[in-house]
């Protein structure tokens, strides 16, 4: 019997097979999922029942959301939704969510990568995925194109502005995903600034591959200095470590690497902590300009006791591969380490330094897919838009008004409205993506200064890659998770007509090494109108660790990570982080 059952399997997985290979665009309905809802008790076996099933035939009477993007707020959004009121879809090239707080720690060893990250498809809660990149999108006939990315080699590390770094990506093949609303959150890209050499040299960290290739790094440089073959000069040069960047990922890095250094390696390689150096670079005065002046200073104080050197009102002018003009050449190095054994760093303010690491941390750059999908005019999308002032604010599945009498809106170029400094979606206090009229035609106005726009009933933007048009708020994780959680709330309750999003500021933390970080309260709600109110409380020292701790362990996603987060912080405190090399 059981033979039977096997082969019948095999057959129908055959039989079944050519359907799910794509070849061009092709319409989604041929998209296959293979699931296995039960179990079933036979005489001497056991067997799992197998059917293929299509994820339009599971939508039933659901309606689609289509999410893009798998971060914070992509990630939050499809966890709150009510599935069984909608089928939240995700398309992401990454099938996993990273709890970025953690990233650091998870960088230098502290915690393991495996319990930062979540898996984004959730049968539990009605979550399906498709792993690729949105390449375009038709608000008329409502699809994306969408391009696979389940074999593309950069999905794990950081997307940079500029291009995807020295990795030649191939492209995938495509198909056409219809929606029923869209919910755009694909995060943003590191911002380099276009300084010469950084996108092909530095390291960034925004992802685990940007961690795996971090943490690689810094053990192979003390392995490698450790060779008799290697003169002090060199050795000074693979051992400085920059950082560029003055805000909490920048300076939570540095004291992360500075407790690594401090707690193992000076352990296994005391020779060599005389050639260690850590800097930190910014173009501001002053780093961590969001804490109270206080705060600030106490973090300088910890950072110079811990011999982190902080140069602010520094220009990175380029980095390069080799040792600075004028050192010897790298004869001492084995082949595969003279070609990238040293970097070098050029300041405006100091000129070349040798350094063996670069992390750049420096902000947000817009994603590509903005400019890509959004840039160029398109056509009124009469069955997804509304002009602005019309009665669309009733419910948030009621079908669109007719738009007002006498305006001809075929004859106007429409374009997603966009910030005019950082590229980013402007939207609604309700996430509305904007359209905006381009150009007019004669007597389609009265008033040609007015700027006519329009409202996407069905295309919502949230996180780092939207900005509010009554107040820019920062690109953090605290924003982009209250913003899905308001969203879904609102999609969940069928209703827009509530009162618009308002930010509530939970305050900021940031980690400084030695068991010791700053903690400085929220100012709570009024953020939608961008009022100054002064902080709820200032906390620093080994308390506002201990707070710290507390904090991001309450706030990882799941049971399974939070027991393996506390159960590598006791590994690491007992028996010490692992240092080893595969």
């Amino acid at each position: 019997m059981l033979l039977d059952d096997a082969a019948s399997f095999m057959a129908m997985k055959l039989a079944t097979e050519g359907l799910v290979r794509l070849r061009g665009p092709r319409v989604f309905p041929t998209q296959k999922q293979h699931v296995f809802p039960a179990w079933h008790t036979l005489p001497l076996s056991i067997k799992r029942q197998t059917r293929w099933i299509t994820v339009d035939a599971v939508k039933g009477s659901r309606e689609r959301i289509v999410i893009l993007g798998s971060g914070w707020a992509g990630y939050v959004f499809s966890r709150d939704l009510a599935h069984k009121k909608f089928q939240p879809l995700v398309i992401s090239p990454r099938s996993y969510f990273v709890f970025t707080p953690l990233l650091n720690e998870a960088t230098v060893g502290t915690t393991e990568f495996q319990s930062i990250v979540e898996p984004v498809r959730d049968h539990r809660k009605g979550v399906e995925l498709f792993q690729g990149w949105a390449d375009a999108i038709d608000f008329e006939k409502k699809t994306i194109q969408v391009e696979e990315a389940i074999f593309d080699p950069t999905v794990t590390k950081a997307m940079v502005a500029g291009g995807k770094g020295p990795t030649t990506r191939t492209k995938g093949q495509t198909f056409d995903l219809p929606y029923d609303k869209l919910v755009i959150a694909v995060g943003s890209y590191a911002q380099t600034f276009g300084t010469k050499g950084v996108n092909e040299h530095a390291m960034f960290l925004k992802d685990v591959g940007d961690g795996r290739k971090i943490r690689k790094r810094i053990l192979e440089l003390f392995e490698v200095c450790g060779l008799p073959t290697f003169d002090d000069d060199l050795r000074k040069c693979l051992l400085h470590f920059a950082i560029v960047g003055g805000g909490p990922t920048g300076m939570e890095f540095a004291a992360e690497l500075r407790d690594l250094i401090n707690q193992d390696l000076a352990k296994l390689y005391p020779q060599l902590m005389k050639f260690v150096r850590i800097t930190v670079f910014d173009v501001a005065p002053k780093v961590l300009p969001m804490f109270d002046e206080s705060l600030a200073s106490y973090a300088m104080q910890q950072f110079g006791r811990q011999r982190i050197e902080i140069k602010t009102s520094h220009h990175v002018l380029e980095l390069r591969r080799g040792l600075p003009t004028g050192m010897p050449t790298q004869h001492g190095l084995p082949p595969e380490e003279r070609k990238g054994g040293a970097y070098t760093i050029t300041t405006k303010e100091d000129g070349e330094m040798g350094i063996g690491l670069c992390v750049w941390s420096t902000g947000n750059a817009p994603n590509p897919l903005l400019e890509k999908a959004f840039g160029q005019p398109i056509k009124f999308p009469s069955k997804s838009a509304i002009l602005q002032g019309d009665n669309e604010l009733s419910s948030a599945s009621e079908a669109p008004s007719a738009v007002e009498p006498g305006l001809n809106t075929a004859n106007l170029k429409w374009k997603v409205s966009r910030h005019p400094k950082i590229g980013s979606l402007l939207v609604t206090d309700r996430f509305q993506v904007q359209l905006e009229a381009e150009n007019e035609s004669p007597g389609d106005s009265k008033d040609a200064q007015t700027p006519i726009r329009a409202i996407m009933r069905d295309v919502y933007a949230i996180g780092d890659c939207a900005t509010l048009d009554s107040v820019q708020l920062p690109a953090t994780a605290q924003v982009a998770n209250q913003e899905a959680q308001w969203l879904a709330k609102v999609f969940n309750n069928d209703r827009l007509d509530v009162e618009g999003f308002e930010f509530k500021d939970l305050g900021v933390m940031t980690y400084l090494g030695g068991s010791r970080a700053l903690v400085q309260g929220g100012q709570g709600t009024g953020q939608r109108d961008g009022r100054e109110e002064s902080p709820a409380f200032n906390l620093k020292g080994r308390r506002a660790y201990l707070l710290w701790k507390g904090t991001y362990l309450s706030m990882t996603m799941s049971w399974k990570n939070r027991v393996l987060v506390w159960v590598y912080w006791f590994i690491t405190k007992v028996f010490g982080r692992d240092i080893t090399r595969f």
